[in-house]
Formats: C-alpha cells, structure tokens, sequence
C-alpha cells in the first residue's frame, strides 16, 4: 500500500511541490529496506520507478541466463508498481533497459515491445558493466506522466 510524505528538499518543504503529496510504494524486496528506497515514488502526476530488476519478492533472481523472460519479470514488477499508484503503462513516457551485453537489446526489446508497441514511449538502453547479482542480465526503470 502507498506511503504518503510532503517532499522536502534539504529539510524544509520544496516550494516547487508545496501542497503537492509524496506517495512511495515499497514491495517486500530485501534491498529496498535494507538500502533506503522505494520501488517506485509519484509526486503530483509523475510517477519514477527505480530500476527494476528480474527477481521473486523474496529476493530470488528469476530466469537466469534469459534475458527475454528476465525482462518480462522486470515489466510485472513495474506494472505493479504503477498501479499501486495510480497509473498504469499507458501513462509511461520513457523506459530505460539496463543490459551488460549491447546484443540484448533484441530480446529486451521484443519484451519491451509486448507491452509497449501500441503506446509508444521514449526508450533508451544503458550498457553495463555489471549488476549486484551475477545472474541478472537486465534491469528496467520508467517514468509515468498523467495529465490532470
């Protein structure tokens, strides 16, 4: 369930989002509590997720070695999250897939393309180096815009 807090910027209220609500929305990922994040947080009508990566909500890395299906886990935590909060994938405006190797981008964009073909965001690949696990091949992060 969504968390609501006033955004603040230094300790004092942000004037930019005065009167505006923070809501987070947190899954039971371990590395969430344990490194002070959200899975995703709106203010006003924008809506950031933080990187998405393919795993179980006990923390397990799911489909290792498959970066298509790695990438679909990635979209269901973020439709999740969306949803959570008041959107949903036709309020997206741009994706990032994150991949280690540059020829990923085939099966993650034939993911990508299963949920977003008709709606058409900006999209953007970020090559890595490396993620926490060894096991993850992909991770996935959007924003979501809904006009008032």
């Amino acid at each position: 369930m969504p968390t609501q807090q006033v955004p603040r910027l230094g300790g004092a209220v942000n004037p930019e989002f005065a009167g505006l609500k923070r809501q987070i929305y947190a899954t039971s990922r371990p590395w969430e509590a344990a490194n002070g994040f959200s899975r995703a947080v709106r203010i006003g009508n924008l809506i950031e997720t933080s990187l998405c990566s393919p795993a179980a909500s006990d923390g397990t890395i799911l489909f290792p070695g498959d970066v298509y299906r790695q990438t679909q886990a990635c979209f269901v935590v973020i439709g999740e999250s969306l949803r959570a909060l008041g959107m949903d994938f036709h309020d997206v405006i741009k994706t990032r897939i994150y991949v280690i190797d540059p020829s990923h981008w085939v099966d993650s964009g034939r993911a990508h393309a299963e949920v977003f073909k008709d709606i058409r965001p900006a999209l953007g690949w970020v090559y890595m180096s490396a993620f926490f696990n060894p096991d993850i091949m992909v991770e996935v992060e959007c924003t979501a815009y809904k006009a008032s």
